[in-house]
């Protein structure tokens, strides 16, 4: 620093260096904050959302320091401690799938790009989030985090309601349009609003006796949820519906009443987006409205184009450029297709889908499992205390995100963007800690009824 100054006295120059290993201890004793950050600039797209933080790079700067990080502690420390188990192997048999796809990819420049600049990173992450996380103040720090992110952006949403700011055929919302951002999609602003509902809910209902953060959480649901009918996508309604069912479905018992009241609710929904007033899938359309025969006629070009590439698909986000050879009705233009399925099932063919369906299908069936043995256990137990909230928050975030995930997927394109990537570490980070507290509060067999 000395010579630095010497060579150059400007505080500009200097400043920067006497505070970077401040920075540089501050981010290895706070490993989770740092994997949060980036986790959440890339997926929620903040520096999108707020165009002033674009030119900083942040995501590109959390992105080296999440991996320095990682590093440091799983090679010097070993504060992390990988592992591995059949989850990680399903997520791996479909990278696999993925990555050998890209051989065989009608557009191979197209398909690489997707890969390196998105789909390995998220692949990295994976691993980061199930291994990092090792007490409840991790669990919680991402809970709240994914919450407060989500809320901000949905403040964001309102805020470009209110002022007519980018809006889609008149109605739909969406954030930084004009600057050609990933939120500038009603649908795939929807997709990024509907991941932290679970979370929002969560908090809500969790085993805390503190009620302020359970305001906080039921005020970040409401904005979430109005944002997201602000879009007036269906899919982000379909999620809406699938999330708050899921909580819905363990505190009521009466389950007719339930139901008539899912009916009631999701009526009201509807007539709450608007989507009768859309441009497009509108009630001014008579039959079936454009918007639903555009899905049909790309949900078709998806299995033609899953008939033609059986093994390998058209490739990693291949499915854009190869709709016109393969969708049996052309209106001019390429289209997305609109379904996390059937996109897995053009982009990877059929063995891809069936490593991608076979994964969800095995972490759905895992975090049932496990949250009914925590819900179980809290009843016996008769005491909330025995288990960290932030436990109980983290396992009901994920199983209820899972859910709206697989509902929503049917409209939404989801199936290699972060949402379900992050449910899956988290969920393995949760039984992983989770294991060792259930087995020593689980209530021991009587030893002579055994014998």
């Amino acid at each position: 620093m000395a010579v630095i100054w010497w060579l150059a006295p400007h505080p500009f120059l200097i400043l920067p260096l006497a505070f970077l290993p401040i920075a540089a201890w501050l981010a290895l004793h706070n490993a989770i904050w740092i994997c949060m950050g980036f986790i959440l600039f890339s997926f929620f797209r903040i520096h999108e959302a707020f165009p002033a933080l674009y030119s900083l790079k942040i995501p590109q700067l959390l992105a080296l320091g999440t991996l320095a990080v990682a590093a440091w502690h799983t090679l010097i420390t070993k504060k992390i401690t990988p592992f591995w188990n059949s989850h990680l192997t399903g997520f791996a048999i479909f990278f696999c799938c993925v990555t050998l796809g890209l051989l065989f990819a009608t557009n191979r420049g197209e398909a690489m790009a997707a890969w390196t600049g998105n789909f390995v990173k998220i692949a990295v992450m994976v691993l980061i989030i199930t291994w990092l996380p090792k007490c409840k103040r991790d669990f919680a720090i991402c809970n709240w985090s994914i919450l407060i992110t989500g809320s901000v952006i949905a403040l964001v949403a309102l805020n470009n309601k209110i002022n007519g700011i980018g809006l889609v055929e008149g109605t739909r919302v969406t954030i930084g349009r004009n600057i050609g951002s990933m939120l500038g999609d009603p649908n795939d602003l929807a997709l990024v609003l509907l991941f932290p509902t679970s979370f929002a809910l969560a908090l809500f209902f969790s085993t805390s006796p503190k009620r302020f953060p359970k305001f906080i959480a039921l005020c970040g649901y409401i904005l979430i949820v109005s944002a997201i009918i602000a879009t007036q996508s269906r899919g982000g309604l379909l999620g809406i519906m699938a999330v708050s069912g899921v909580f819905a479905w363990q505190k009521v018992k009466n389950k007719v009443l339930l139901i008539s009241m899912a009916v009631i609710l999701g009526g009201l929904l509807l007539a709450l987006a608007g989507i009768s007033d859309r441009a497009s899938g509108g009630a001014q359309e008579s039959g079936i409205d454009a918007s639903a025969m555009g899905r049909i006629y790309a949900w078709q070009a998806a299995w033609n184009m899953a008939l033609s590439n059986p093994f390998s698909g058209v490739g990693l986000n291949n499915f854009y450029v190869n709709y016109y050879f393969y969708s049996p009705h052309w209106d001019g233009k390429n289209h997305a297709v609109h379904s996390t399925w059937l996109g897995v099932l053009a982009e990877t063919g059929f063995v891809g889908f069936i490593a991608f369906a076979t994964m969800v299908i095995r972490l759905l069936v895992n975090n049932i499992l496990q949250v009914k043995v925590i819900n179980q256990l809290l009843r016996a137990a008769n005491d909330t205390s025995i288990i960290a909230p932030a436990y109980v928050v983290s396992a009901q975030a994920t199983l209820a995100g899972v859910v709206g995930v697989m509902v929503s997927g049917t409209f939404l394109t989801q199936g290699f963007t972060w949402p379900i990537y992050i449910l899956f570490a988290l969920s393995i980070a949760v039984t992983t800690n989770l294991k060792p507290i259930l087995q020593k509060i689980a209530p021991q067999p009587d030893s002579n009824r055994a014998e």
